[in-house]
């Protein structure tokens, strides 16, 4: 039998005052984001001993707070992380989403696979900065960094 993952997030909530409500297809993609967090990750606030967690994202001025809690509410840690240092990357990321989007209508296989491959990087990039932002904060491997980049994306998209 395989021992429980003490060191995994098993809840991702927004905080709806802060971030707001969206049109449909951010709400899903909102959705599709955290959904995918959940199916794996790995999540250890430094100096804890276990969880499994809940976290709840919520923007306070140009913060990104994670509040970190366990499954069942107790509270154990809220980290307000600074936008600044991200806002180019998700600025740049954004941008190569819309050329990405519009090319899969009328671009070569070629081209789409060239901006892609751009936007991979991109991706790669916040994610890294992301984790950077976070180590002495949080553990994760660059997986969850990746799907809280994406999910920290969705949460600034206009639609």
């Amino acid at each position: 039998m395989n021992a429980p993952n003490l060191f995994r997030l098993v809840r991702v909530d927004l905080d709806e005052g802060s971030i707001g409500r969206s049109n449909p297809d951010v709400e899903h993609e909102r959705a599709v984001a955290i959904y995918d967090l959940l199916e794996q990750n790995t999540f250890r606030p430094r100096g804890h001993e276990g969880g499994p967690y809940a976290l709840t994202l919520s923007i306070t001025g140009n913060r990104l707070v994670f509040d970190i809690s366990l499954e069942d509410g107790s509270p154990v840690v809220a980290h307000h992380l600074s936008l600044s240092p991200l806002r180019r990357i998700v600025k740049d990321y954004f941008l190569i989403c819309d050329s990405y989007y519009a090319a899969i209508r009328t671009a070569s296989p070629e081209q789409i696979e060239s901006i892609d491959m751009g936007r991979r990087g991109l991706h790669n990039e916040g994610s890294e900065l992301l984790m950077e932002r976070l180590k002495h904060k949080v553990e994760m491997d660059v997986d969850t960094a990746r799907r809280l980049f994406t999910l920290m994306c969705v949460l600034h998209w206009k639609g």
